[in-house]
């Protein structure tokens, strides 16, 4: 389960920046590679209650499904199929090495397309 490392935004901003992004309005991208395996960060912002823009849904380890309001530069995080990281709880591990410069991805998950019917 996560450890939650919870960098601070300043710290977030050595690793990923924010940019447009050819698959969604703003993404997030290396600034630095990224290997395969390492924290990148933590989503950080309040606890939610109900779904809505930026808010990240994980299930704890007793099964129950918590959100998370993003605050920080991970809060433009971008869908992909074959994504490049992925979170355990709300800290974001890279899948895969990730270049300087590339757009990082998650998979967004079946909640939210069913969401988004």
């Amino acid at each position: 389960m996560s450890r939650e490392l919870r960098i601070k935004n300043h710290q977030l901003k050595a690793i990923v920046y924010a940019d447009e992004s050819t698959i969604h309005g703003t993404g997030v991208f290396a600034r630095r590679a990224i290997a395969a395996g390492e924290y990148i960060g933590t989503y950080g912002g309040p606890d939610a209650s109900r779904n809505g823009i930026y808010v990240l849904w994980v299930t704890d380890e007793h099964g129950v499904d918590r959100g998370r309001s993003g605050r920080n530069l991970l809060r433009f995080l971008n869908h992909a199929v074959h994504p490049n990281a992925e979170f355990d709880g709300y800290d974001l591990y890279a899948r895969i090495a990730i270049p300087a410069n590339a757009e990082v991805t998650f998979d967004y998950g079946e909640h939210y397309f069913a969401d988004a019917d």
